[in-house]
């Protein structure tokens, strides 16, 4: 667990995370301080040049002298000293996020020359600088607010103890439109105090999840490659698992679909031979008429797992005969140039469409959808449309999610468009190869 997920624990309180809060954002003051030093000295005359500018005043050529130093200093010398602070915070971000962060940079000979050139053209360095500049004039300005909010709290606490050392008399307190003269006004101001604790807390959790979301950020490796690794395992998931379906097809069209045809036709043909008065006779046809039953089932299951059609004809023949047996009217419409797709892309698309019908018949109360089947360029555009009720959610549960990722694991995107009252598009645009 790391501090993001901690804050959303109802017993964050009783854990140990605000005091790792509390720790990560004192041990930043030092390093703040250094770089808050470092900025505005640079800084300072660019700052006294707009404040001249603001009172129509050009500045001088001293000033214009201090200017070039001061921006030629950050230039040369930032990215030096970002790469060791770099390297100091992600070591420390491990106090609220022990979750490793690995630098961005690219691996630089030991020579000198050629490490400060490797540096200085990585953008690595220079998102170390920004975080660098972050630390010297936001850091500050967020601590400050938080530090003055403690104090404040702090003296609301002990104001009983503070009276009563000073004397009453001697104490005039204007809080808003309370007035504290004497420890027992006060009592309710370190009641508020105590109070006001757990909020200081996660006032400070927050600030140190903020910071230690920028580290992250700018200081972590940005590299694509974790992502591609990421998406092609995704993609060798979904191949695996359509392999899988094609298999179990194949063993059931091959295997038990022909095991239960030939079974089928041994019980008619006994249910011939046998006498009608036999015994047998009546057990002997409800076994026949099951069996025909489970036919239908196994072809249907079969169908459902990846259609014949599809395999054979392709999508359009494919999206026609889905079309065919739906309980709503549809009319399908192929564009010109759509050929054969790659075998993944016509098996999403197929089930794709499969669902968004379910769906308009079952959930949208549809009467008629229009399927429209359209090659552009490299992409597979399939477009669904009905005259439902709209309102589809895809945290409803009607499988839209479970479509959108399995689309954008062929590298697709699925787009929905479902205002209350209708019409429902979805839209699905996928690779043509991949």
């Amino acid at each position: 667990m790391f501090i993001n997920q901690a804050l959303r624990d109802r017993r964050f309180l009783l854990t140990g995370w605000p005091w790792r809060s509390l720790i990560y954002v004192l041990t930043t003051l030092p390093q703040a301080a250094l770089a808050a030093g470092a900025v505005w000295l640079m800084a300072l005359p660019w700052l006294a040049a707009a404040r001249g500018l603001a009172h129509a005043r050009l500045p001088g050529s001293v000033l214009l002298f201090l200017m070039v130093v001061g921006a030629a200093l950050f230039v040369v010398f930032a990215p030096l000293a970002a790469v060791p602070l770099a390297a100091f915070e992600r070591a420390r971000l491990a106090i609220v996020d022990p979750r490793p962060v690995a630098s961005a940079h690219r691996p630089a000979p030991a020579d000198p020359l050629i490490w400060l050139r490797v540096r200085y053209a990585e953008g690595a360095t220079w998102r170390e600088v920004a975080y660098g500049c972050l630390l010297a004039l936001v850091v500050p300005l967020v601590y400050s607010a938080l530090a003055l909010l403690a104090l404040v709290d702090f003296a609301f606490i002990l104001s009983p103890l503070v009276i009563y050392l000073t004397g009453a008399d001697s104490v005039h307190w204007q809080l808003a439109t309370f007035e504290v003269t004497g420890p027992g006004q006060s009592i309710p101001v370190a009641a508020l105090g105590l109070v006001l604790v757990p909020v200081l807390a996660y006032l400070t959790s927050l600030v140190a999840a903020g910071q230690a979301a920028a580290a992250r950020a700018l200081l972590g490796h940005h590299s694509d490659a974790e992502l591609h690794e990421v998406a092609r395992s995704r993609q060798r998931l979904v191949d695996a698992f359509d392999a899988e379906r094609r298999r179990i097809e194949r063993d059931l069209h091959d295997g038990a679909q022909h095991r239960l045809t030939s079974l089928t036709l041994q019980l008619g043909v006994a249910r011939l031979d046998l006498p009608a008065d036999s015994p047998a006779a009546e057990p002997l046809g409800k076994a026949h008429e099951q069996a025909k039953e489970l036919m239908v089932v196994l072809r249907e299951l079969i169908h459902g797992i990846r259609p014949q059609t599809l395999t054979d004809l392709g999508l359009p023949a494919a999206l026609r005969e889905l079309a065919a047996q739906s309980p709503v009217n549809v009319a399908v419409t192929v564009g010109d140039g759509v050929t054969r797709a790659a075998q993944g892309v016509e098996g999403t698309a197929y089930f794709v469409a499969s669902e968004a019908l379910a769906n308009a018949a079952r959930h949208g109360g549809a009467t008629r959808v229009e399927m429209h089947l359209a090659r552009t360029g490299e992409t597979l555009v399939l477009e669904i449309r009905d005259d439902g009720l709209g309102g589809a959610d895809p945290a409803g549960g009607t499988g839209l999610t479970g479509l959108a990722d399995r689309v954008a694991a062929v590298g697709g995107r699925l787009l929905l468009a479902s205002p209350p009252g209708g019409p429902t598009l979805v839209r699905v645009e996928l690779p043509w190869h991949r």
